[in-house]
């Protein structure tokens, strides 16, 4: 069992659990006793002005204080240690990550003017000595059954009974939010507000901002923060959870003008270049990000937070090696932090290192959670990663064409894995252990390939890059685009030879190629370029999984939290919205059509529909679905079921808008029925254009390619990657038409969206074709080496995806 620790949440911005050394156990009494002694003293203290100046020591708690004196009284050793007690999980914030609750207040300089110095500096001591020895004897009123709390609320005391008011009004600030975490969140705002009411402070408001942040009302936590930066400006912590307000609605830029600011105010803010690196890299701005984590750490080389944000942007960016060196720091500073050993450990075996990376793993899996603690997601998904890591360490060296792993996993395996379910699966058989005579992947230098197989993947890193999404949200991925470039140029070879009449070797047999096999292709390469998700056919899952329904999910607003990636494709789901309301209104509510129509032009946002359908539909209550159709081309007349809009709502005005495609086993039947008759053709068209150099036949190809692959991206038939995936069969596909795709997906497009919510495959054709920029394909591609060839197996693919091939390919280009 691992001792008691923080779980870290991947967010920018804080460690989200609160690890009061298992002390506190708040009640609903503490907050009224809060509330009560709060505005009893506000009433008492002689200087009111003091709270608006906000000159103060900058630790929430005496203990804490202590502490921190007696830290800076100790020798300079460098670096940084964890403090003992029953306190042992906080960490002075110079050394630790800040959370929410325990950001350096910065309204004060150490040895500047305003002095950070107070009365209470001078008397912590015995401050504590008294609090403690009538905490022991509950000598006060409101005592608790706590220990812990009683003692907090006996500082208090004595704070009050020394004349400190000041000082007694933000330690009780600081037990409000303490009270926060411990789900005590309305009770605490409703003190906060009563002390508001009764004198406002940029204090307060940005207390009570910080409990709106947690409660993820970030509108109205914007609102306390402004109000806050309004009565104090040179506030850095205050314009820092400004920016958060706007980073969690998705609001980007605004985020980053944000940070900005606060850093304006303090150069050497650490969490606010910490947040600016995770909002460009949530912007997908690579370079800027890299240059803010590195400033943090400059301050602060010891700064775990930022280790972790940095190592899992450069593991998402295809940079292993230097994510690898991040987590291992991480580690080092802090033994029990779970997202930095499940990345280490991920990233041990991306790269082909099998054996550390299980060890790493099994660290996670040993980390129990506490009772009443919420298992963290890397728990949750380390055991799938460690079945899957011993499967792929297994075959490394057996021939790809030889074994199949959507056929070997368990299916009960694969359903809880794509569904993100706790490992609880009945009679479930591991999968054997590491076998010693498979050594792991060794580094492979760009230099030993020959240089046919450099041109190969010099020309794989081109085309890789054309599939990337200009898009906020997400980040340039080499090892991604190396992949599916790969994927591309195998596709392509293996289309030519199968309009030649080749056949294929798959599964262990020698057959003609199939539209699957060809999609396969691609899935084995996004599948080993990054094992952490589960890239798997949903028509391969349990019969019974499959009986239910496999949904693919995607939030696009959830309450105040917009999702930026699909932000372009708003506008255009609400017309389709308006269109289909109108229909049935036409359909069922005839004569009041006409005022339908009329409250329709008034809305301009997704959030202002559903107002609109209570007022004309009675049985709209909590929200409403829509249901897009996919016209046949099989079949005319006849359409699929496509994707389902649905916007709820709840009593206070917080909305769910989202989209998701639901696979049955029905509905693949009928888009399988349809791909492949698309196929047929296709293959019989690409069989005629081998053999004749005539312009209409090379268009009916691309025609059909387009068009099988909008049928692929509206049935979503894989766990992840679809989009990836079937934009690499296009490119593959074309370039074995003879056409080569030079252009860059737009700004702000999603091709899988692109085709979700154009009208039909023709539609779909005609926007892709516009910015593919198709060209004759260069003679110099039919002299490069066989994909499938020059790498076999697993081993060969990890290694050559390990490879850098910076600065050389850039020469050949």
């Amino acid at each position: 069992m691992a001792p008691a620790r923080c779980r870290r949440c991947c967010c920018c911005c804080c460690c989200c659990c609160c690890c009061w050394g298992g002390a506190v156990a708040a009640t609903s009494a503490v907050g009224r006793v809060l509330v009560l002694l709060l505005l009893g003293v506000l009433h008492a203290g002689p200087r009111p002005g003091v709270l608006g100046s906000e000159h103060y020591t900058p630790l929430s708690l005496l203990k804490q204080e202590l502490q921190h004196r007696q830290q800076q009284e100790a020798p300079a050793g460098g670096g940084c240690s964890p403090q003992s007690g029953a306190w042992g999980d906080q960490r002075s914030a110079e050394c630790g990550e800040s959370s929410f609750l325990n950001f350096h207040d910065s309204d004060c300089e150490p040895r500047g003017s305003p002095p950070c110095d107070s009365l209470l500096s001078l008397n912590t001591e015995k401050i504590l000595s008294q609090a403690k020895s009538i905490a022991e004897q509950k000598r006060f009123p409101f005592a608790t059954d706590n220990d812990s709390t009683n003692e907090e609320l006996a500082i208090a005391y004595v704070l009050i009974g020394s004349g400190l008011y000041d000082e007694a009004i933000r330690h009780f600030s600081t037990m409000l939010q303490i009270l926060s975490p411990l789900g005590r969140i309305n009770e605490a705002v409703n003190d906060l507000t009563k002390a508001i009411q009764l004198q406002p402070s940029a204090r307060l408001y940005r207390h009570r901002g910080t409990l709106y942040f947690i409660s993820e009302d970030y509108a109205t936590a914007h609102e306390d923060f402004q109000q806050s930066l309004e009565l104090n400006k040179n506030q850095p912590i205050a314009m820092l959870y400004k920016g958060l307000t706007f980073f969690h609605r998705g609001l980007l830029k605004e985020a980053i003008e944000s940070f900005k600011e606060a850093l304006k105010q303090k150069v050497d803010f650490i969490d606010a270049y910490k947040s600016l690196g995770q909002a460009y890299r949530e912007l997908g701005n690579f370079e800027a990000a890299t240059e803010s984590f590195q400033k943090a750490l400059l301050l602060n080389q010891n700064h775990v937070q930022t280790l972790q944000l940095r190592g899992m942007m450069l593991y998402h960016h295809g940079s292993l090696q230097e994510a690898l060196k991040n987590f291992k720091r991480c580690l080092q500073l802090e033994p029990y932090n779970e997202v930095c050993q499940y990345m280490k450990g991920l990233s041990h075996v991306a790269m082909g290192q099998f054996y550390e990376g299980i060890k790493a793993q099994t660290k996670v899996m040993l980390n129990d959670p506490l009772p009443g603690q919420k298992a963290s997601p890397e728990y949750l998904k380390v055991k799938y990663l460690r079945e899957y890591s011993r499967y792929l360490h297994a075959h490394l060296d057996t021939p790809l064409t030889e074994y199949n792993i959507d056929m070997d996993l368990p299916g009960s395996f694969k359903d809880h894995w794509a569904k993100s379910l706790p490992f609880l699966i009945e009679d479930y058989e591991e999968q054997p252990g590491l076998q010693p005579h498979i050594k792991d992947v060794l580094h492979q230098n760009f230099e030993s390939y020959k240089p046919d197989v450099q041109d190969l993947i010099c020309v794989a890193d081109r085309l890789g890059s054309l599939m990337q999404y200009e898009t906020p949200g997400f980040l340039p991925n080499k090892r991604i685009h190396r992949a599916m470039g790969l994927a591309a140029l195998e596709v392509m070879q293996a289309v030519q030879r199968t309009w030649t009449n080749a056949k294929v070797r798959m599964n262990g047999k020698m057959r003609l190629m199939q539209w699957r096999d060809m999609f396969d292709l691609a899935v084995k390469w996004r599948r080993i370029a990054d094992p952490d998700q589960p890239v798997l056919w949903l028509d391969q899952m349990p019969a019974r999984s499959l009986s239910r329904g496999f949904n693919n999910h995607i939030n696009l607003i959830r309450g105040q939290v917009i999702n930026m990636r699909y932000l372009e494709y708003f506008e255009k789901i609400l017309h389709f919205i308006k269109d289909r309301i109108l229909v049935y209104h036409g359909a069922n509510n005839p004569k009041g059509l006409l005022e339908v129509r009329e409250a329709l032009e008034k809305v301009h946002k997704v959030e202002d529909l559903l107002p609109i359908m209570k007022q004309f539909n009675t049985k709209t209550k909590d929200g409403f679905t829509v249901n897009t159709k996919v016209p046949s081309l099989k079949d005319q007349g006849k359409e699929y079921d496509g994707f389902t809009i649905t916007i709820t709502g709840d009593k206070i005005g917080n909305i769910l808008f989202s989209v998701e495609t639901q696979t049955t086993e029905e509905r693949t039947q009928l888009y399988h029925a349809e791909i492949d008759a698309l196929y047929k053709d296709l293959t019989a068209k690409g069989k005629i254009l081998i053999l004749s150099s005539e312009f209409g036949e090379a268009d009916a190809v691309c025609n059909l390619i387009l068009s099988l692959v909008y049928y692929f991206y509206n049935l979503m038939p894989l766990s992840r990657g679809s989009s990836v995936i079937a934009y690499s069969v296009i490119v593959g596909a074309l370039m074995a038409s003879g056409k080569e795709v030079v252009g860059k997906i737009p700004k702000g497009k999603l091709v899988d969206f692109e085709a979700m919510t154009a009208p039909g495959s023709e539609a779909f054709s005609k926007i892709a074709k516009s910015w593919m920029n198709l060209k004759s394909i260069s003679p110099s591609y039919k002299t490069l080496p066989s994909v499938s060839e020059t790498f076999p197996t697993l081993r060969s693919m990890i290694e050559v995806l390990n490879t850098d091939s910076s600065p050389r390919c850039l020469k050949k280009l």
